[in-house]
């Protein structure tokens, strides 16, 4: 029962991480959008309003006329009903460190830690993980507040922050299970991401709001600092969606070199964003539309397909793998697989994920998924904690496709 009602939290969290997720990221690309659609107003009237720029849109059959002003309207008091963006950003942290905690730090024996990568204690790996989170915020914001107003100052920042997602990539996957690392890594960015929120955009829109009620000249760093914290987050979206959707897929995060994996697939992320946030501008001017970073960041994709492609098998594997075939997998080859490397997790005692496979009936009920975890997708066990051999995953294989005979 425990198991079962685990299941409805993961289910229940997630769903909710994934709808706030959703809103916040699609206020982001609608405001980084509507930023780069304006222009100059031409009509009088919105000129003496002190509106700074417009945009014209059509969408649901209807037409909008967005206008915004660099300060306040001139024309009216600030209205007390303001719209503030920051539930979406806050939920989604919220539910996702919830989602982790229950995942991850919960379970940190068995999900965070992998022996042949680190072998450290479930206590110890836990701090490390929420010190991931910690320090990457600690140091973004050093760099942002100390850098950022110099000369250059977002290229030398942008520099800076790619060489800590870089370190703490490679630090990851250095300490923890490749699945957790990745999942890590998207946590430390999201976690800067809403920490920009919660510590400068929202409290200097907050000042400017103040001072603009009061009668008073709001101090332009506010605004600066907003929207230089506002790009980074754009910017991290999508780097952040692949590190999260990656971590389900073992190919991805089982290599040697999974940390220069996770560093390229959020580098194509960031690359891809760049020409949509480009885009926009662009048609406002007239431009052609700088796609090229598009295909950039499309080739690196179509690269690390090419890179992380499985060899092709030997003459003498496939004579192998051809004589394996030709022997019918029986249940008391598969008893002896599962026992060894399956049924420490899944018993009566301890049922990962609602299921138990220590009878023949269970194993019969289970069959599918067992076949679609440990033989088609790899991810069982978890961080292979059991040390699964591909000869034994395609036994199971052999056997599922056999019928899954349970006698």
């Amino acid at each position: 029962m425990e198991g079962y009602l685990l299941d409805w939290v993961n289910l229940l969290l997630r769903w909710t991480h994934v709808i706030t997720a959703i809103a916040w990221i699609g206020s982001s690309f609608y405001f980084v959008l509507l930023d780069n659609s304006l222009s100059k107003p031409q009509d009088k009237e919105l000129k003496d309003k002190g509106v700074d720029g417009e945009m014209w849109a059509v969408h649901g059959g209807g037409f909008y006329h967005s206008n915004k002003y660099m300060v306040a309207p001139r024309w009216r008091p600030l209205p007390e009903n303001l719209h503030w963006s920051y539930w979406e950003s806050y939920s989604t942290w919220l539910t996702g460190f919830a989602l982790f905690t229950v995942l991850y730090l919960f379970n940190a024996g068995s999900f965070l830690i992998d022996k042949s990568v680190y072998d450290w204690s479930p206590a110890a790996a836990i701090a490390g993980a929420l010190g991931f989170l910690v320090v990457c915020w600690v140091v973004y914001d050093a760099i942002c507040r100390t850098l950022g107003q110099k000369k250059n100052g977002d290229l030398i920042v942008g520099a800076c922050v790619l060489v800590l997602v870089v370190a703490a990539s490679w630090l990851a996957c250095k300490l923890f299970a490749g699945r957790a690392a990745f999942l890590l890594v998207g946590a430390m960015l999201a976690t800067t991401m809403s920490a920009n929120v919660f510590f400068w955009i929202i409290p200097g829109q907050r000042k400017v709001v103040a001072d603009l009620r009061a009668g008073r000249s709001p101090d332009p760093i506010h605004g600066q600092r907003g929207k230089q914290r506002s790009v980074h987050n754009t910017y991290f979206t999508l780097p952040v969606i692949v590190a999260m959707l990656s971590n389900h897929y073992g190919w991805l995060y089982q290599g040697p070199n999974n940390w220069l994996v996770l560093v390229l697939l959020m580098l194509a992320g960031a690359l891809i964003r760049h020409s949509f946030v480009a885009r926009h501008k662009a048609h406002v001017e007239h431009r052609r539309a700088p796609w090229e970073h598009a295909v950039v960041g499309t080739l690196v994709l179509v690269g690390m397909a090419v890179w992380l492609a499985p060899k092709p098998p030997s003459a003498e594997q496939l004579a192998a793998a051809k004589a394996a075939a030709a022997q019918p997998a029986g249940y008391a080859q598969v008893r002896a697989v599962l026992d060894q490397r399956c049924v420490m997790c899944h018993n009566a005692d301890l049922q990962q994920k609602n299921v138990a496979l220590q009878t023949p009936e269970l194993l019969k009920q289970h069959a599918q998924q067992v076949y679609q975890q440990a033989a088609v997708l790899k991810l069982m066990p978890l961080n292979n904690a059991t040390q699964i051999t591909d000869a034994e995953r395609d036994l199971i294989k052999r056997w599922y496709e056999s019928g899954a005979p349970v006698n």
